[in-house]
């Protein structure tokens, strides 16, 4: 298989996650976003929309990432499914699933792009916009705390996708020293112990800028 993306971006990083939980392994083909790679033409042929990541399996190609890693852990293996086999628990799989790109991911990136891209292409950090964006991750992990209080993962008491997808983002408020949101949650804070101590992100960690 081959994988083409960016460490630098979540959605790749959850696919190299769940490669990793299912002991499968892609090379990984890079798509340098800083020079615009992810928009040339040679790339659009991979992702219509232009964006990251594109697996290749053989001949059968497959973007955005919730299908991927789906693909992914219906692909033989010997490790557990990350998706329940009983109708409802697999429903709030995917609800959370869905959250996280809807929900989360836009007010996290707002505060990348303020604390990290702003200044790295000449512009400035306006803190009034890292604070607003503060506050719209605080109310979705109010809402994750509130449901971790009574189960220790969010589609129930197995780890599954619904947790998978979550880790590169929660990495990154962590690498952007914004993790009082997380610790100052005792459930939230607890569940991400459980799940970012797992071997399989110590080993998706390993050389990518999440890490640093």
């Amino acid at each position: 298989m081959k994988l083409y993306g960016n460490t630098y971006s979540t959605c790749t990083l959850k696919v190299l996650l769940a490669l990793a939980e299912k002991g499968h392994t892609a090379e990984l083909v890079l798509v340098d976003l800083a020079q615009g790679e992810q928009r040339t033409p040679q790339h659009r042929e991979r992702h219509p929309f232009a964006k990251i990541p594109v697996l290749f399996d053989g001949d059968f190609r497959l973007y955005e990432s919730g299908a991927i890693v789906r693909y992914i852990d219906s692909l033989p293996s010997s490790a557990p499914s990350l998706m329940p086999s009983e109708a409802k628990t697999r429903a709030v799989m995917d609800q959370w699933v869905s959250v996280e790109p809807s929900y989360l991911q836009p007010p996290v990136f707002e505060i990348r792009k303020q604390l990290f891209l702003n200044p790295r292409f000449g512009g400035k950090t306006d803190p009034a916009e890292v604070e607003r964006a503060r506050e719209l991750v605080a109310s979705v992990l109010d809402v994750l705390d509130r449901t971790l209080e009574s189960r220790p993962y969010l589609a129930g008491s197995e780890y599954s996708l619904a947790d998978l997808v979550y880790v590169p983002t929660f990495q990154f408020l962590f690498t952007a020293k914004q993790d009082d949101l997380v610790l100052t949650r005792r459930h939230l804070a607890a569940w991400w112990e459980r799940i970012s101590t797992r071997p399989a992100w110590k080993q998706t960690l390993v050389g990518s800028p999440a890490s640093r």
